[in-house]
């Protein structure tokens, strides 16, 4: 057990490593669900216009 609490301390500098580890991880995980969100919106404009405009005829 001392041995994971000076891992974990990390020579008096712990609080900072995992303060910035933390920041990281939440910043990561806001930008992926910023991601799906988008993804989500843009398929739906698409196809919302998909819908409204006249289809084409292929040959």
């Amino acid at each position: 057990m001392p041995e994971l609490h000076a891992f974990l301390a990390m020579g008096g500098y712990g609080i900072y490593v995992w303060s910035a580890y933390a920041v990281t991880g939440l910043v990561l995980g806001l930008l992926v669900l910023a991601s799906l969100r988008a993804r989500q919106s843009m398929r739906a404009s698409l196809q919302e216009a998909e819908m409204s405009s006249p289809r084409r005829r292929t040959r």
